[in-house]
């Protein structure tokens, strides 16, 4: 197995995705509120880079039953439904809808590894699906969101902790990049919990805003037993 991770966004390379699977993160907090979204009944949820691209995909799928959500700088895009707070996301908010989602970091993440052989979310929320789903494939790679094209505690930390489920009882037969290592060595020193997650500039950030409680969220491991897939742009639960 080949291991790849990638801190930042603009370090990916596009081609070297062609054949592999991806696997993309951003805990706090456009990966866990996609999971949280599909794992209370959303049908589908498209993520988009800007708010303009939203309202416009918002209103072609008919605004009956889609929602238009996200945020910048952390707050809830003026005039959208929903923001990216995990928790809002309740099966009585989203059950049976069709989402379009717009995040500051995470959805251009997402964007990033769209080359892939197949993309999938993933947070802490549900790590233990994802490594599952992948623990066979030849070429993982991983893409952490990061915040605003910096490195993100948060992400390093998942991947981290992804990786070592992939690489438990392997042999020799892997092949990791240093960014791939040194989550590796992160995660064996820390586990997930909010106190961490807080000390993230991402995490910090919007503590500051008030909306600290989504990391209670954010780092309730293995939360659900869920994988979801990204294709054609389109984000649904895999088998769902």
């Amino acid at each position: 197995m080949k291991l790849t991770t990638y801190f930042t966004v603009p370090e990916v390379e596009a081609a070297a995705l062609a054949d592999a699977t991806v696997v993309v993160m951003d805990v706090v907090r456009a990966t866990t509120t996609i999971i949280e979204a599909l794992a209370n009944g959303a049908r589908v949820i498209y993520p988009t880079a800007s708010t303009e691209e939203a309202v416009r995909l918002a209103s072609s799928l008919g605004r009956d039953d889609t929602l238009l959500c996200g945020e910048r700088k952390g707050r809830k895009i003026e005039g959208f439904d929903l923001g990216n707070s995990p928790r809002e996301y309740t099966a009585e908010v989203v059950e049976g809808k069709k989402l379009v989602l717009s995040t500051t970091n995470g959805t251009a993440a997402l964007g990033a590894g769209q080359e892939g052989r197949r993309v999938l979310p993933c947070a802490f929320t549900n790590l233990r699906a994802v490594a599952r789903e992948v623990g066979d494939d030849e070429h993982v790679v991983v893409i952490c969101a990061g915040q605003e094209n910096s490195f993100s505690l948060d992400d390093a930390l998942c991947a981290g902790h992804l990786l070592r489920r992939l690489l438990e009882g392997r042999g020799g037969d892997t092949e990791l990049n240093d960014a791939s290592r040194a989550a590796r060595a992160l995660a064996a020193e820390h586990e997930p919990t909010r106190e961490l997650l807080s000390m993230a500039a991402g995490g910090a950030a919007i503590i500051e805003i008030g909306l600290g409680d989504d990391l209670d969220l954010c780092s309730d491991v293995d939360r659900h037993d869920i994988v979801a897939h990204m294709k054609d742009q389109a984000i649904t639960r895999t088998g769902g």
